[in-house]
C-alpha cells in the first residue's frame, strides 16, 4: 500500500519537528512539507493535495478549524493536534480521523495512524463512484494573489467562468476558486443557486431585480449593484423558482 502523503500543520516549530521526528520511522507515513499557519496551509493542501493533515487547532491568521472547514468534499483525512480538549466536539464534526492532546505518545500516535489509513482504504474504494448523497458546502475557499480567504455561503453573490476558471463574487470583489461551474451548479442547485446561463450561477437570495429584454433574453440585477445576463431558455425557470421558493 502506497503511504500516506501528509503534512504537518503548526504555528510552533518544535512542535512540528517532533511530530516529524515521531512520524520519520512510520513506514505507512510520508512528510511532505510543513507549514506553520492556516493560510500557508491551505495553500499547500492546495497545491500538494496530501492524503493526511495534522492540523494544530489555535493558530494567527486563520485556525485550523476553520482551515478544515473550508476543504471540499475529496479532502486529506484529518488528525488534530492541540494542547486543548475543549474543541473536541467541533473537531469531530468536521469528520477529523483523531483528536490528539500534546504532547503526543507514540502509542496514541500509532492509534490515530491506524484510522487513517482505514479511513483512505474507505476512501479509495469509492473513487470513481458517483454520490447520491452530496453535501451542500457552506463555505467557499476564494484566492485573491497569494491569499486564501474563507468566504461564508451566504457571503456568495455569485459565480462566474472566465477562460476555463472560476469566480466568486462577494461584497469584497471576486476571488478564484477551483471547482467547475458545472460541478457548483450540481452541488448546489438546493441550496438557492440557479445557473442562469453558461458563465453564471447565481445566489437566488441576492437576486434584486429581473430585467427582461428583447429577445427573450434577461438580466438579474444583484445586491451588489451589477447585472448577469439570464439566457432565453433560463428566464422561465429562474423567474419561477423567485416565486414558489
Amino acid at each position: 500500500m502506497a503511504k500516506l502523503r501528509t503534512i504537518i500543520i503548526d504555528d510552533e516549530e518544535p512542535a512540528r519537528e517532533r511530530l516529524a521526528g515521531l512520524l520519520e520511522s512510520n513506514p505507512e507515513i510520508e512528510v511532505i512539507d510543513e507549514a506553520e499557519d492556516g493560510e500557508e496551509a491551505l495553500e499547500k493542501i492546495m497545491e500538494h493535495k496530501p492524503d493526511l493533515l495534522f492540523l494544530d487547532i489555535q493558530m494567527p491568521l486563520c485556525s485550523g478549524m476553520e482551515v478544515a472547514a473550508s476543504l471540499p468534499d475529496e479532502r486529506p483525512a484529518i488528525i488534530f493536534c492541540t494542547a486543548y480538549d475543549q474543541y473536541a466536539i467541533d473537531a469531530f464534526e468536521t469528520n477529523a480521523v483523531d483528536y490528539l492532546l500534546k504532547p503526543i505518545t507514540r502509542q496514541r500516535l500509532g492509534q490515530a495512524i491506524t484510522k487513517a489509513v482505514k479511513a483512505d482504504t474507505a476512501t479509495r474504494s469509492r473513487m470513481g463512484h458517483a454520490s447520491d448523497g452530496l453535501t451542500v458546502p457552506t463555505r467557499f475557499l476564494g484566492r485573491r494573489a497569494n491569499k486564501y480567504i474563507v468566504i461564508p455561503q451566504q457571503g456568495v453573490f455569485y459565480f462566474s467562468t472566465e477562460g476555463g476558471l472560476t469566480k466568486v463574487h462577494t461584497r469584497e470583489g471576486f476571488f478564484w476558486m477551483e471547482p467547475s461551474l458545472a460541478e457548483l451548479e450540481n452541488r448546489l442547485y438546493k441550496a438557492g443557486f440557479y445557473r442562469v446561463s453558461r458563465q453564471h450561477l447565481i445566489n437566488l437570495d441576492h437576486v434584486e431585480e429581473i430585467i427582461p429584454v428583447t429577445g427573450g433574453n434577461g438580466k438579474a440585477r444583484m445586491a451588489d449593484g451589477k447585472t448577469v445576463k439570464v439566457s432565453r431558455r433560463k428566464m422561465k425557470d429562474l423567474l419561477e423558482r423567485l416565486e414558489f421558493e
